[in-house]
């Protein structure tokens, strides 16, 4: 029977490569597209060459690896054909596809080196950050323990060189590769000749040169291997230990010695038969891998360090203690003792007046859902969170919290959800709440400095410019400068309009930036809408956090970008770090984060173990400029990204005073310096080893859950400081253990910007930790009567953060509690409690408590009762004699409810009438005979509340 051919048609090779060519354009069209707008928005943020340095090194890179991919493979592949042109396929010999022997292989091989190098090209590209680091690298001034070699070669160097070794190493396992197959295809490889001599003369020559190069690279990457010891997770610590220096060191110089003799063997095989000399190298490597790179540090470990562990590893452990304090600012942290056992007086309250001006009563959590009943005005707003920031209002330095109101066009009516009123009428949020942190009104709501919209103030604080076209719910891109106006915001039974005229956005005016547009979002709508003018302009990346990447994606940012009134405008700051995962000896993230907010785990899941706040960023929430300020002018990786991108990073000294005085120490970096302390105080190499005073965050009980204290900020004088500032501070407690050990805080304000300092409590004393006073405040009977029977009357009884206070060398304990309705959402402050030494009180506000607890000490902006009359419906207080009537009356109650739950009819009887003339009693010194008051505002004890009274009445 006579065999059929598969016809394939004779295509000139000038139309394979325009088809290819076509194929690329459209693949890449999105590709270019995307390149293309980027060019422009880069252009019109004012950071072109921020652009252009990142893009042209991509392609610069991409080229180069292309071309070098492509040579090598074609000439190793040229190579294999030459050596056997003499011979033919003899694979397709024996097919349908014998009379395409001859093309079919050249199209198949020259397709895949193509793709290959592409391949590696689209990776190589990824390295432009690497390759810049290492051509501009910036010297720490401290060098390893180990090599001696400045931690700079770590960071900035070998991250480059191991990306080579590999990239070359792979390279040379394709050219291998492609080497075979030819000689396979060919027949020049015999298998019958056994392994031994199954390749000979020139192909054999070319992969014995092949299998050299191979070998020389593994031996590079052995002599690389070396450093990678600094971070060996195994031991004792992270870094190099015992085993690792007097073991594994020596075994990667013995391989690395190895792997350059078999380069050698496979040299000199090539004026001998066969493959026996390369075959007896490959064997000893095997071996030499298996006793010395993993039997002999086995050994050393087992039967020299671990009996003697202390000794041997007390050197390396000093390395990682020193190296990870470094890595992570540690080794500045000024520690000093706390007694926290001076006696507070009247005297020393006033003298710390602004401490106690600023102590926090508003938890963000029950506050952002009081301002988003109150102040969010229509669906279409949102605030999504509430920041905590600090202004000298009225002449007064007060903490104060506030929200911007964002626009949510996803809460607009469906049916008002049209692509016009998504992208030309709904463009932006509008204003902010901001309320002092203390102050309350006396329907337990947050006295707001400012509200509405337009936002209204009732200090000094003036908004000139209040639209947020760029903020955290800024997802949506949207166009302004069009022929219809802006929905700016609501205004009685109309809507106030607007016409955007700031510098933001990206001017798309023409047919053919219009088009792009179109292509970009994938909408015609942008192509044949009527509403576009020469001035239209499109705004993208308008959410901060994603704006900011696009300019500085080499930086690390903080999860929570907080807003700022900034001579009138509202301005967002974000804190930006320098991270690595190359600095030696440092304990990485991942390995000691135990406790870690949504970024922290970000950040440390990137085995991250070099940290610096180094950046802060500053972004109109206008028009969408962003400005980078140095913060840390001596952070090498730093002073690097400023050599790649010269003229992105401001100095401080450009930096207003007017924007200065609103930095604050960023919170996740606080969190992870506070984490790792809690270990890394211990500088003692055998106390850090037996680990014996390791430290934890507190707990506290926060809707009837416990959780862990969150670090928060305050505004407080610092004992022996001149005046109060605003910082950051976190307790300690032993693992464990309940009482309290330390306080750490970070300082905000001027030139003491970044100072930290840890005030340590006397180990033999009790000093109590917010646990135990969460226990205390349980174990009080008549605080935690009040707050059970208010959760039994239909109401939520929410605890607040609880507050550890220092005020000169005493600690204060502040814990405000609110109340919600079980099916409402506007928590009202109700009640604060505090405490101090072995006394707790809860009372109506921080004045009642303070005075309960201390006397007559007044609190900037709490109600002041002597001056006006309490409004309708407030409880008068209650002097002792009421306070004994009431207090028999809950007795005489509750005798009467066991009488009645026994069913004793005549005991029940007697106690009814004993409550009659308790209550009659009670009502003619009353000033208000039909109401029964609540409890004492100074003092809880001997208060019975409001609900029990009345209760009673009817009974």
């Amino acid at each position: 029977m006579k065999k059929r051919t598969i016809p394939v048609p004779n295509i000139s090779p000038l139309w394979i490569a325009a088809i290819a060519i076509a194929i690329v354009f459209f693949l890449s069209l999105n590709t270019l597209i995307s390149l293309l707008t980027e060019s422009w928005w880069f252009t019109a943020a004012g950071f072109q060459q921020v652009f252009w340095t990142q893009v042209s090194w991509q392609v610069w890179i991409w080229l180069g690896t292309f071309v070098a991919y492509g040579v090598a493979l074609g000439a190793n592949y040229a190579i294999a054909l030459w050596l056997t042109r003499e011979r033919t396929y003899t694979v397709l010999e024996r097919t349908n596809l014998r009379s395409y022997a001859s093309t079919l292989p050249r199209y198949i091989t020259a397709t895949a080196i193509a793709i290959l190098s592409f391949t590696a090209a689209n990776r190589g590209r990824l390295a432009w950050e690497t390759i810049l680091k290492h051509l501009n690298p910036t010297s720490f001034g401290i060098q390893d323990p180990i090599f001696s070699r400045d931690v700079s070669f770590y960071i900035f160097q070998m991250p480059f060189y191991e990306g080579l070794q590999r990239g070359v190493l792979g390279l040379l396992l394709w050219c291998g590769l492609i080497a075979l197959v030819i000689y396979g295809l060919k027949g020049e490889i015999r298998p019958e000749r056994g392994w031994k001599y199954f390749l000979t003369g020139a192909a054999k020559t070319h992969i014995c040169v092949i299998l050299a190069a191979i070998a020389v690279t593994v031996a590079a990457g052995f002599w690389l291997q070396r450093f990678e010891l600094l971070y060996s997770p195994g031991g004792v610590v992270f870094g190099a230990g015992y085993a690792d220096v007097n073991a594994r060191l020596q075994a990667y110089w013995l391989m690395a010695g190895v792997s350059i003799s078999i380069a050698a063997l496979f040299m000199i095989s090539l004026w001998r038969s066969g493959f026996s000399l390369p075959s007896v190298g490959i064997g000893f490597y095997i071996v030499a891998f298996v006793v010395v790179n993993i039997g002999y540090p086995w050994f050393q470990q087992q039967f020299i360090v671990a009996p003697n562990e202390l000794s041997k590893e007390r050197p390396f452990i000093e390395h990682n203690i020193a190296f990870t304090r470094a890595a992570y600012g540690l080794e500045t942290i000024q520690s000093e003792a706390f007694p926290a056992d001076e006696p507070l007086s009247t005297e020393a309250l006033g003298q710390n007046q602004s401490t106690l001006d600023n102590i926090r009563l508003w938890d963000y959590r029950p506050l952002l859902s009081t301002y988003r009943q109150l102040q969010e005005i229509r669906l279409y707003y949102r605030f999504r969170d509430v920041d905590i920031d600090r202004y000298t209002l009225d002449g007064d330095y007060r903490q104060v919290m506030l929200a911007p109101r964002e626009l949510a066009y996803d809460q607009v009516p469906q049916q008002a959800q049209t692509w016009v009123n998504q992208r030309l009428k709904y463009t932006h949020g509008f204003g902010l709440a901001m309320s002092p942190v203390n102050q309350v009104t006396p329907d337990g709501l947050p006295e707001l400095f400012v509200q509405n919209v337009p936002p209204v103030s009732s200090t000094d604080l003036e908004l000139s410019q209040s639209r947020i076209y760029y903020g955290e719910e800024t997802r949506d891109y949207i166009f302004t400068g069009t022929s219809t106006d802006e929905f700016d915001y609501p205004e009685g039974d109309t809507n106030a309009l607007t016409r955007y005229d700031g510098a933001g956005g990206v001017p798309m005016g023409s047919f053919w930036r219009r088009l792009v547009y179109a292509l970009r979002n994938g909408s015609f709508k942008i192509l044949i809408s009527n509403y576009f003018e020469a001035d239209s302009k499109i705004h993208y990346h308008r959410q901060v956090l994603n704006r900011v990447s696009q300019i500085a994606p080499f930086l690390q940012f903080d999860s929570d970008p907080y807003i700022a009134v900034i001579d009138g405008r509202l301005q967002w700051i974000i804190d930006a770090y320098t991270i690595s995962d190359r600095y030696p000896y440092s304990e990485p993230l991942n390995r000691s984060l135990t406790e870690a907010s949504d970024n922290v785990g970000r950040i440390a899941s990137q085995r991250t173990n070099y940290i610096r706040d180094a950046v802060k960023v500053v972004v109109d929430a206008y028009d969408g400029t962003m400005r980078f300020f140095t913060m840390d002018a001596n952070d090498p990786v730093l002073a690097t990204y400023a050599k790649i991108f010269p003229g992105l990073f401001e100095p401080m000294d450009a930096v207003s005073p007017s924007i200065t005085s609103h930095f604050r120490y960023p919170l996740d970096f606080f969190k992870i310096q506070a984490q790792l302390y809690q270990t890394y105080h211990m500088t003692n190499p055998e106390v850090f080893y037996n680990r014996e005073d390791v430290w934890q965050f507190p707990t506290q009980v926060y809707e009837g859950n416990t959780e862990v204290v969150e670090p928060y900020y305050v505004i407080m004088r610092l004992p022996d400081a001149e005046a109060e500032e605003f910082m950051l501070i976190v307790p300690f407690t032993p693992v464990d253990k309940d009482n309290m050990v330390a306080w750490f805080a970070a300082r905000s304000d001027g030139g003491n910007y970044g100072s930290q300092l840890l005030y340590e409590f006397p180990k033999q004393e009790l000093v109590y930790g917010p646990s135990q006073i969460e226990a205390r405040i349980d174990q009080n009977p008549d605080i935690s009567q009040q707050l059970t029977l208010w959760s039994q009357e239909g109401s939520r009884v929410i605890r607040g953060d609880l507050l550890v206070i220092p005020i000169e060398r005493s600690l204060l304990y502040v814990e405000p509690v609110y109340l919600r309705a079980e099916q409402g959402e506007l928590p009202e402050l109700r009640r604060v409690i505090m405490a101090y030494g072995d006394q707790t009180v809860m009372a109506n506000d921080l004045n009642g408590a303070l005075a309960s607890l201390f006397g007559d000490v007044q609190v900037a902006g709490a109600p002041d009762e002597t001056q006006a009359a309490p409004p309708a419906g407030t409880p008068p207080v209650i002097n002792g004699e009421m306070a004994s009537l009431i207090e028999q009356a809950l007795a005489v109650y509750q005798q009467g409810q066991v009488a009645l739950q026994e069913q004793n009819w005549q005991r029940y009887g007697e106690t009814q009438q004993r409550l009659e003339s308790i209550l009659q009693e009670l009502n003619q010194i009353a000033p208000t005979p039909s109401v029964i008051p609540e409890p004492d505002s100074t003092v809880i004890a001997p208060a019975v509340d409001e609900a029990i009274a009345e209760e009673a009445i009817a009974q």
